[in-house]
C-alpha cells in the first residue's frame, strides 16, 4: 500500500487533467452511477471544528476521505481544511493507497468550479471578481484561467490587508465587495462568512457565480436575491442538508451540474447562474485515482 504526502500528491496532480476528470465525475454522479452517502459530520465544540467522513463507490474506484474543518486554524497559521484519502481496489477490497487530501480538496474544488464556469459563464468573459483571499481564492484563479481569458481581476476580502496582499500578488485590484462584483462576468465567493456577503442586486445579466463557502446549514454567502436566480448544485441531497444558502433562502434548485453537462437540462447560460458547490466524495476519489495512476505508472518497470 502506498503512502503519499502532500508534496508527492502535488507532483502528480495536474489541473489540465483534473478539470475533465471532475466533469466526468459529476456526470457519473448525476447519472446514478455512483454510490455516495451524504457526508457525515461530527461537530467538535470546543474548539468549534468539524470532522467529516466521505465514502464513495464510483465506476472506477472505491474510497473514503476524512476531512477536518477548523476556521480558527487561520489564526494559528495552519490550514483550515485538512484531509486524508484512503483508496481501495473495488474488485478485491485490497487497500491501495493512503494519501494526503488537503491539496486534493483544494484543487478539485477549484477544478469543479472551472467545469461550471466553462459550461455556464459567457464565452467572452473578461472580468473576474473573487470574494475571499485564502487558499480557495488562489486555487480558483489558477483553475479558471485555462477556461476563460480574464482581462481584469478584482478582489475583496473581509480583512482589507489580506485582500490587498492577495491582489498585489496576482496583479489584481483590491476594492469593496460591491465594486468587485458589479459588471463582473464571473464571481467566486470563497470565504468563511456565516452571513451574506454577495447581493443579487450587484449581479449583471449573464453573470456566473461559483459559491464555494458556507458549507453548513446555518451559514451563507449569498443573499435571497442572488439565490432567486438559476441555481445549480453538485448534489441535490447534499445541498438540501448542508447549504445554508439554499436552506435559509428557500431557493429552488434548477439542476445538478452533472445533469446539465449530460444535456438533460438546458444550461440557461444567458441568465444569472449560481453554482453552489459543497464538494463530493466522488470528486475526491476521481482526483486521488489520477494521482495513484500517475505514481504507479512512474514506478512501473519499462
Amino acid at each position: 500500500m502506498l503512502y503519499l504526502d502532500e508534496e508527492q500528491v502535488r507532483r502528480h496532480l495536474r489541473i489540465e487533467e483534473l478539470i475533465p476528470a471532475m466533469e466526468e465525475a459529476l456526470i457519473d454522479f448525476s447519472a446514478g452511477k455512483v454510490t455516495q452517502p451524504v457526508r457525515s459530520v461530527i461537530t467538535v465544540d470546543p474548539p468549534g471544528g468539524f470532522f467529516g467522513m466521505m465514502p464513495a463507490l464510483t465506476p472506477d474506484g472505491l474510497g473514503l476521505k476524512v476531512v477536518t474543518f477548523y476556521t480558527a486554524n487561520a489564526e494559528r497559521g495552519i490550514p483550515t481544511h485538512m484531509a486524508t484519502i484512503f483508496l481501495v481496489d473495488p474488485a478485491t477490497g485490497t487497500p491501495l493507497a493512503v494519501m494526503d487530501g488537503r491539496l486534493i480538496t483544494e484543487m478539485r474544488t477549484a477544478a469543479v468550479s472551472a467545469v461550471a464556469t466553462k459550461f455556464l459563464a459567457p464565452t467572452d468573459a473578461k472580468i473576474l471578481a473573487i470574494l475571499g483571499s485564502g487558499v480557495q481564492a488562489q486555487s480558483h484563479l489558477e483553475a479558471l484561467r485555462p477556461v476563460r481569458r480574464f482581462e481584469e481581476i478584482r478582489v475583496w476580502s473581509p480583512t482589507k490587508a489580506h485582500a490587498e496582499r492577495f491582489a498585489k500578488g496576482i496583479g489584481a485590484k483590491a476594492t469593496s465587495a460591491e465594486d468587485a462584483v458589479r459588471r463582473a462576468d464571473v464571481v467566486v465567493t470563497a470565504t468563511n462568512s456565516k452571513m451574506s456577503i454577495l447581493r443579487g442586486a450587484w449581479l449583471k445579466l449573464g453573470c456566473h457565480v461559483n459559491a464555494v463557502g458556507a458549507c453548513r446549514p446555518d451559514w451563507r454567502e449569498l443573499d435571497d436575491d442572488a439565490m432567486r436566480n438559476v441555481v445549480f448544485v453538485d448534489s441535490r441531497e447534499g445541498a438540501m442538508k448542508e447549504s445554508g444558502d439554499l436552506i435559509l433562502s428557500g431557493a429552488k434548485i434548477y439542476a445538478e451540474l452533472g445533469e446539465a453537462l449530460a444535456g438533460k437540462v438546458p444550461p440557461r447560460a444567458n441568465e444569472i447562474t449560481i453554482f453552489k458547490s459543497l464538494g463530493m466524495a466522488v470528486e475526491d476519489i476521481a482526483a486521488a485515482l489520477l494521482v495513484y495512476r500517475s505514481v504507479t505508472e512512474t514506478r512501473s518497470p519499462r
